[in-house]
């Protein structure tokens, strides 16, 4: 096994899965993983523009659009599973029921801030615009929406935050991965949005075996375990 490491670019939902994988894989094969985690729409950019990578680990939808453009080999998308957008509250805070698109309309239009991933180039601040629009409250929320470069700091913002009244959106597993939150609750069905998250390897992937193998753990049924702690729904279909 090549002792010079392997890059993975991976979307911040599948962070804590990377990043607990990876310990096992180093610790198995002397290769390190070098993990960069950002907004899987910054990271499709990266890619197009040069960016170089072992490993991408983006939502499915990406995985394919790279795949075309050539920028992930064909055939080596893995998927990892399912994941859900969710609602979260400082820790130590009494979470909200944001269990019917009427209650979380409320909490919405009553939170003094409103912190998500930038809408830009994150799946979540995406689909958090999706939600105000059909909740016909965009105007009314807009103007205390606070965006972050990812789900990960809006949750360590939110962590370390004082005010009151501030909720936060974004894919579960980023907030499950965050101590310093409180997971209220998932959308209301009829609000939610899941997305798959997929592995590929790079065509520009200057160590292609361990990147393989680092995927084939990522998806392994040993792995499916770290994958439900972390949030992720899974069946045969992904």
């Amino acid at each position: 096994m090549s002792m010079t490491g392997i890059k993975v670019l991976s979307a911040g939902a599948a962070q804590a899965v990377v990043e607990k994988i990876a310990e096992s894989y180093t610790r198995d094969t002397r290769c390190e993983v070098n993990g960069e985690f950002s907004a899987v729409g910054a990271i499709k950019q990266r890619v197009l523009e040069g960016a170089r990578a072992d490993v991408l680990l983006l939502a499915g939808a990406l995985i394919d659009e790279l795949i075309a453009a050539g920028q992930v080999v064909a055939g080596s998308r893995a998927g990892l599973g399912r994941v859900g957008t969710g609602v979260a509250v400082r820790a130590n805070t009494p979470p909200p029921d944001v269990s019917s698109a009427q209650i979380l309309r409320d909490k919405l239009l009553a939170a003094s801030q409103v912190v998500c991933p930038d809408p830009a180039t994150a799946t979540a601040g995406k689909v958090v615009m999706q939600v105000l629009a059909r909740l016909g409250i965009s105007d009314r929320v807009m103007p205390n929406m606070r965006y972050f470069p990812n789900g990960y700091a809006a949750m360590k913002w939110l962590a370390e935050s004082r005010g009151e009244g501030e909720l936060g959106i974004t894919q579960i597993t980023e907030i499950l991965a965050n101590n310093g939150v409180t997971y209220a609750g998932p959308l209301p069905v009829d609000l939610q949005t899941k997305t798959i998250y997929s592995a590929g390897l790079s065509a520009r992937a200057a160590e292609p075996g361990a990147a393989r193998e680092f995927i084939a753990r990522l998806t392994s049924p040993a792995a499916r375990s770290v994958l439900a702690i972390a949030g992720y729904e899974i069946d045969a279909g992904d």
